[in-house]
């Protein structure tokens, strides 16, 4: 499994090498792939087929339709977009009869042994295509059960439904029909149908019924209230410079109505005229509850509205929140952000239809996102931009980050409130591993140092709390996988671990002057090294599996990076006068001149250390050049000539096998499980062109070779 860049394509063939130069282009390139954009917003019902906890969904019909008679059925439909051909993974649980569809085809049909034994999960793949696909469950009541519970295979993945019908357009979740007879199938659905057009009758329900339409909009949603609520809609307001526009509100209560936090008119129904200047200004009534009814309707004029937080799956220009304590003061710039709850007991915005909110969704890959690779992606990202004097690359960073602790509160509440998250800090709202919060609580701290970032230490403490008190250890203090969501990772120890966890525990020391933090971090190779350094290699074992209570045995090249990358960066904040300093230099140093034979003769190290016939992998060499660099700069390795030339090969290597010069990355082995067998990473753990778990890691290794140079120049 090889990987060859044309060489009149690579870095080297146009500036020798250059690592500034590079590391600029891949900069550059991955925030142009990744461009920064805010949240989407779409309405959800907290009715019928709901997400939960381990990100799938789940129904029992039973609850939904106790009447329905034996063997009827119900069909659920939804659509999925993916960018390209391929698969996702579906964990299936039967409570009775099911069977599943991607577009038309029948992919999935249980029988009595997945009926019998609903509690073991079946997985499948699911086939798709590029663009938007029809998905559609068909399940069947028996005395045993009716419903399931299917998604994700894998904890925390959170790919979501959209509800397919023209009136729930953008909605997510799914859509079922009412009890049919067994027969019945669904010939004349597709996705983006009218449900005027079907001939059966749809939930969850998003219309109000007769008597809920005659209330006003706060009555129905919120009942009787003592206290008050807030509707919100976006006008345009198309006259030049500042002009007068007129306004009439009818109220059943008495309502105050605010043009940008700023106080217009205040009283039951009357008209009144507001001065507004030209654009878009947003416009919000508040208005008092009762325990009869109580609401209100705003004629803005020839104002358009739209709606604030432009909601997929709503028609209605407003959205609302409510209710409050009378004394509770309301919270406009807070509200306006849409990132935030509101109020004690928190609250979010919701649309006038029956249990529907408002939830963000967050549908950018990357920008915006909290994930271990995308930790070092911006680590480097940080630190190039310093290098070339990047205001943009550092405002971008900024953005991304901020979103992240912006949306932290938020997040932690939705979860509780509603399941499955939504790809905002779906991994943090389920923390339960060190892949979860280290590596990108690390590059957090990092930038902090640099930019202007609000409320760090509302995240940091989160994650700090989160490895002290409540990570899986061993007797002896070393972290380990244990009871996690993906649960093929329980009971093992992983290399990687190193970096998801050392990194923030060092950088976590810096940010609170405690020891403590510094003391864990070193402890932690010497209980790691017990069980997976491989004594006849002098290397690391990828993964130690306490089930069989064996190392695999297999010398990763990523995992090995991880590990000497993380020791490096320990080691520069160590105190000098640390217990464990001097043995930690002597295993840095015993590494090291062990990986250093293992570099192949363009200058790369391979996937498997050990079997130079596995591809080459960029993302251990750039670990390893990093390592190494350091490793001569601060004096901890001895014999430096062979890592100084070790360091320029593996640098010519990179910029001839691994980087094209519009700022591609090559090679990078993707996310991996792990195996006894070598052939599994030789042969089935592939690489991703720009994967980011090795792009921002290059540009590390391009600033040592550069701080390198400038150490031996000096």
């Amino acid at each position: 499994m090889g990987y060859y860049i044309d060489s009149a394509h690579s870095i080297n063939a146009y500036d020798g090498a250059d690592p500034k130069s590079i590391i600029e282009a891949l900069a550059y390139r991955f925030i142009g792939q990744n461009i920064k954009h805010g949240l989407y917003y779409r309405a959800y019902t907290n009715q019928g087929i709901l997400r939960t906890k381990d990100y799938r969904y789940r129904v029992d019909f039973n609850d939904i339709f106790p009447d329905a008679e034996e063997s009827m059925c119900v069909w659920a439909f939804a659509k999925y977009y993916v960018d390209s051909d391929s698969a996702i993974g579906f964990d299936v649980n039967c409570f009775g009869p099911m069977q599943i569809f991607s577009n038309g085809e029948m992919i999935f049909k249980s029988d009595l042994f997945k009926e019998r034994y609903s509690e073991t999960a079946t997985r499948i793949n699911i086939p798709l295509k590029k663009g938007y696909n029809d998905l559609r469950i068909r399940f069947q009541k028996t005395k045993a059960g009716f419903g399931g519970q299917f998604g994700t295979w894998i904890g925390k993945w959170a790919y979501y439904m959209l509800m397919p019908t023209k009136e729930r357009e953008g909605m997510e979740g799914w859509v079922f029909t009412e009890p049919v007879d067994k027969d019945y199938t669904p010939d004349n659905y597709y996705v983006g149908i009218s449900e005027s057009e079907m001939d059966v009758r749809l939930y969850p329900e998003i219309r109000w019924g007769v008597k809920e339409l005659k209330q006003g909009q706060f009555m129905r949603m919120f009942g009787a209230s003592d206290g008050y609520a807030v509707g919100w809609t976006r006008g345009i307001f198309m006259k030049k410079g500042m002009a007068s526009y007129e306004f009439n509100i009818k109220t059943l209560t008495e309502a105050t109505v605010y043009i940008d936090k700023k106080e217009v008119y205040s009283g039951g129904n009357g008209s009144f005229v507001a001065d507004v200047g030209f654009g878009c200004h947003d416009i919000m009534v508040k208005a008092v509850g009762s325990d009869n009814d109580w609401g209100y309707e705003l004629d803005c004029g020839d104002i358009t509205l739209e709606n604030p937080a432009n909601v997929k799956g709503s028609l209605d220009k407003w959205i609302y929140i409510g209710d409050f304590r009378k004394e509770e003061v309301f919270d406009f710039d807070a509200a306006v952000t849409l990132k935030k709850t509101l109020g004690e007991p928190k609250r979010f915005w919701r649309l006038d239809m029956p249990y529907t909110v408002v939830r963000p969704y967050n549908e950018n890959t990357c920008f915006g996102r909290w994930s271990y690779p995308l930790g070092v992606t911006l680590y480097g990202l940080l630190h190039t931009a310093l290098e070339i004097g990047s205001e943009d690359i550092k405002e971008y960073i900024r953005e991304h980050m901020q979103l992240c602790i912006d949306t932290l509160d938020y997040a932690l509440w939705d979860k509780e409130q509603y399941g499955g998250a939504t790809a905002i800090h779906n991994l943090l709202t389920s923390i339960d591993s060190l892949d979860d919060c280290g590596s990108f609580a690390s590059a957090l701290l990092e930038a902090a140092k640099y930019l202007d970032l609000k409320n760090v230490d509302k995240v940091a403490n989160y994650v700090g709390d989160y490895i002290s008190n409540h990570q899986s250890r061993l007797d002896d203090g070393s972290f380990f996988r244990r009871k996690q969501l993906h649960s093929f990772h329980n009971m093992t120890m992983w290399a990687d671990d190193l970096y998801m966890s050392v990194p923030f525990l060092t950088r976590y020391y810096e940010f609170t002057g405690d020891i403590k933090y510094i003391d864990d971090a070193a402890r932690q190779f010497i209980g790691f090294k017990k069980r997976l350094f491989i004594p006849d290699k002098g290397i690391m074992s990828h993964v130690y599996d306490f089930k069989y209570e064996k190392m695999t045995g297999v010398p990763w090249g990523r995992g090995n990076g991880w590990v000497v990358f993380s020791l490096t960066e320990l080691l520069e904040k160590l105190p000098e006068n640390h217990a464990l300093r001097d043995e930690l230099i002597e295993f840095l140093n015993t590494l090291c001149q062990n990986y250093v034979k293992l570099q192949d003769e363009k200058g790369m190290w391979h996937q498997v250390l050990t079997d130079w016939e596995s591809y080459p992998e960029t993302s251990c060499t750039s670990m390893f050049i990093y390592a190494f660099s350091r490793g001569v700069r601060f004096g901890w390795l001895r014999d430096t000539e062979k890592y100084i030339n070790a360091v320029i090969r593996g640098w010519r290597g990179i910029s001839e096998v691994s980087v094209d010069y519009c700022g591609n990355v090559y090679g990078v082995c993707r996310g991996s499980e792990f195996s006894f067998l070598p052939d599994y990473y030789k042969y089935e753990l592939g690489w991703n062109l720009n994967d980011t778990h090795g792009t921002g890691i290059v540009m590390l290794a391009g600033l040592e070779v550069m701080r390198l140079e400038a150490f031996l120049q000096e």
